[in-house]
């Protein structure tokens, strides 16, 4: 079984940065692909971003390319989102994600993933 467990979350002013941290236990994460998903009130679960179980394929969605990045340390079983220059429509409960599949396609659909992580509040004050 797989378990992953985001950190990182918080409150921070728009323009402001966060990283969230994943970290994942249970199986051999360097085999799994993962993905960022977020979810706001009352909106349905949208996707963030995703990296291939080597890293080398990422995917993000439109409205955080060139402000979000995605990675990982196979190595610590870790995964992360680095956020810069948040809006006041990025707030939400973001979600880890993991897929036994080296490289979800599409990446942005959420059934492909099997295992999620409890989640953690983001917050941009303005």
């Amino acid at each position: 079984q797989v378990q992953l467990v985001e950190s990182g979350g918080g409150l921070v002013q728009a323009g402001g940065s966060l990283r969230l941290s994943c970290a994942v236990s249970g199986r051999t994460f360097s085999s799994y692909a993962m993905g960022w998903f977020r979810q706001a009130p009352g909106k349905e679960r949208e996707f963030v971003a995703h990296i291939s179980s080597t890293g080398g394929r990422i995917n993000y969605a439109d409205s955080v390319k060139g402000r979000f990045t995605i990675s990982r340390d196979n190595a610590k079983n870790t995964g992360f989102l680095q956020m810069h220059s948040l809006k006041p429509t990025d707030p939400a409960v973001y979600y880890c994600a993991a897929t036994p599949l080296r490289r979800a396609i599409p990446a942005a659909t959420a059934t492909l993933y099997d295992y999620w992580g409890p989640g953690t509040q983001v917050t941009v004050s303005s």
